[in-house]
């Protein structure tokens, strides 16, 4: 599947585990970052004093956090399309059973 690039080019804490997200079209989105933090790698970021130390990667023009989560910035342009769905796809990562 492909689509349009976008990169996020700032963003701003405006809430806890709540970023507003500016892109290079000149969009926006506010996202509420909670239905998603399941599972080995966005887990971690339910705890605030990590996910509020997201950072903008100049690199890969996402946000990224220290444990190196991070969503193609794509998904985040359109968080209200597919926040649903990812959501429902984050619960399960929490029943994967470890080997």
């Amino acid at each position: 599947m492909s689509h349009p690039l976008v990169d996020v080019v700032d963003f701003n804490i405006v809430a806890d585990y709540t970023l507003r997200v500016v892109f290079d079209d000149d969009s926006q989105q506010v996202i509420d970052f909670r239905p998603v933090l399941y599972g080995e790698m966005f887990g971690p970021l339910r705890d605030l004093e990590l996910f509020n130390r997201v950072r903008l990667d100049a690199e890969t023009a996402t946000l990224i956090w220290p444990n190196q989560a991070d969503f193609d910035p794509w998904t985040l342009h359109e968080w209200p399309q597919v926040v649903v769905d990812m959501a429902s796809r984050a619960r399960s990562w929490e029943a994967v059973p470890e080997y």
